[in-house]
């Protein structure tokens, strides 16, 4: 037995002298390794399968959108360095771009389409110190003064992670109870999930009893009066005081984007029921709703309406809101929306606009509209002339949206609209 007890206790200290001999052993190769490799971080691992692409601040969009180009001096193939027209007049070498600017995708997006303010702001610097651009600065000084207090009212309604904000106009005859406003707040509140999108809505009121009447509404209201121009009262298609009245909002739009704000733009006879920005691609500079839509929302050849459309903040878009507004010399007689469609293929290939139309099958109006309302986001009573008939038709359409969702589900598939009566004959 004691033998035994002898041979047990044997193996128990040649077991510790080998513990602490490879402890030791640890100890030392630790020591022997440089502070930095022991304080380096891991690479995560990867579950994705494909190579990783860096980014820099310069090459980020709005939406999340990445520049296609490189930093490369070497032009990639299919494309063509384009030389851009400064407002001096002196020429600019452009990034490398395809020849349909509104076909250009971007080479990357961030995830669920994320933007950054940054994004924007970073964009705008980029802007060259030329003559042209010490004119720009004092142009945007000039809006400044032309909108008091505009800054302030757009940073409150906003959204706070990509600074988007919604803006619509109204006169006393469009804000009036029972009016044109009623019917457009309505539709937030009862459409699909969207009511929350109110609280990012700022009205435009163009003369003081529109503006009462918003403030007794709705939290996010500005005032923009033109000196001489009366915008109170109802406005016959074409005429002067509607002409000024459709042309001054591009004035504000501009001002918007300098700051550096992302903006939807919708008329108020539009009815909100799903939320359209969904429908809002993170390349395009422009998206916009579209009257005689052929299908593939890249063509160019579509034909715009201007009651409905979005805008992210850049150099390009600030230009275009100028060279539209310009326009207006050269097209006497017609609204803004005629002559975006007759130069829109010049700020495509002028500026590299990236336009992109909506498909009315989610925006749609009565020009062209989606006969699905499980799809429909939004309903413009365009291709009607006269108040009194868009408020009895947009009347009907609320009701039918009412009705659509009060169906139970499986009914759905068959809802229709009523057909806008009065303002289609």
């Amino acid at each position: 037995m004691a033998k035994v007890a002898a041979e047990a206790a044997g193996r128990q200290a040649a077991s510790f002298v080998l513990g602490c001999v490879t402890a030791l052993t640890v100890v030392v190769l630790i020591l022997q390794r440089r502070p930095e490799e022991l304080t380096r971080p891991r690479a995560p691992v990867q579950f994705f399968a494909g190579s990783r692409s860096e980014s820099s601040p310069s090459s980020g969009r709005r939406g999340g959108a990445s520049s296609s180009g490189s930093s490369s001096s070497s032009t990639p193939a299919g494309q063509t360095t384009a030389i851009v027209a400064a407002d001096d007049g002196q020429p600019q070498a452009a990034d490398p771009v395809q020849a349909n600017a509104t076909k250009l995708k971007p080479a990357a997006a961030g995830a669920g389409g994320a933007t950054t303010a940054a994004a924007a702001a970073d964009d705008l610097r980029r802007v060259p110190a030329t003559p042209a651009h010490r004119q720009q600065e004092g142009e945007a000084a000039d809006d400044d003064a032309e909108f008091p207090g505009l800054a302030a009212v757009v940073a409150r309604a906003a959204t706070a992670d990509d600074r988007t904000v919604i803006i619509t106009c109204v006169n006393h005859a469009w804000a009036a109870p029972g009016s044109l406003l009623d019917l457009f707040l309505e539709s937030f509140r009862v459409g699909d999930g969207i009511a929350e999108l109110l609280g990012h809505v700022l009205i435009v009121a163009m003369d003081p009893t529109a503006m009462a009447r918003c403030r007794a509404l709705h939290p996010h209201c500005y005032l923009y009066t033109m000196p001489g121009v009366d915008f109170a009262s109802a406005k016959f298609f074409l005429s002067k005081e509607y002409l000024e009245l459709v042309w001054s909002k591009l004035k504000l739009q501009r001002r918007v984007l300098q700051l550096g704000y992302n903006f939807l733009f919708t008329d108020v006879d539009i009815l909100w029921f799903r939320n359209p920005f969904k429908h809002v691609t993170a390349y395009a500079d422009m998206s916009i709703s579209s009257d005689v839509f052929f299908g593939d929302p890249d063509n160019i050849d579509n034909f715009p309406n201007t009651g409905f459309f979005h805008v992210r903040p850049n150099n390009r878009t600030i230009a275009m809101t100028r060279a539209w507004h310009e326009a207006r010399e050269r097209y006497p007689g017609r609204n803004e929306q005629p002559v975006f469609n007759a130069i829109k293929k010049e700020l495509v290939r002028d500026l590299r606009l990236r336009v992109q139309y909506m498909d009315p099958a989610f925006m749609g109006g009565f020009c062209s509209y989606g006969k699905d309302l499980r799809r429909i986001c939004t309903m413009h009573a365009n291709c009607c002339v006269g108040l009194a008939n868009k408020l009895r038709d947009l009347g009907t359409l609320l009701q039918d949206w009412r009705n659509y969702t009060a169906m139970p589900h499986w009914a759905k598939q068959h809802a229709k609209w009523t057909v806008p009566g009065a303002c289609i004959h």
